[in-house]
């Protein structure tokens, strides 16, 4: 993970990956709740299933890079597959690519497990 990124970022930067991932998380997590249970296909649940683990993983930063893109590869198959409004899976997209490329953040599991560490002598 850390050839990924140089570092992590901290500061506003990393409490504006905080607050994207937060969101990102929380409307994935909401959108999959009220989709599986008016949902009346179970081949029709995948997708939201698959977007509300991914959201859960999202919001404590664990596998960003990975969950990142598979939120933007689900939700863009969302936005074509369905026929009602696209607009949010298309946010919801956007949000999941920017953050798998950009870094999960200083305040997330991955900087815990994969950053920098400091050797005390």
């Amino acid at each position: 993970m850390q050839r990924l990124f140089s570092n992590f970022a901290d500061g506003w930067p990393g409490v504006g990956l905080l607050l994207q991932r937060i969101l990102t998380a929380i409307l994935l997590i909401r959108f999959g709740i009220i989709d599986l249970t008016s949902a009346a296909c179970f081949l029709s649940k995948g997708p939201q299933v698959i977007g509300a683990c991914a959201g859960m993983l999202f919001l404590v930063g664990l596998w960003t890079p990975i969950v990142g893109a598979l939120i933007a590869v689900t939700e863009l198959w969302m936005a074509i597959a369905l026929a009602r409004d696209p607009w949010i899976c298309i946010l919801l997209a956007t949000f999941g690519g920017t953050v798998a490329t950009i870094g999960p953040g200083a305040w997330s599991i991955d900087a815990r497990l994969f950053g920098r560490k400091h050797i005390e002598a």
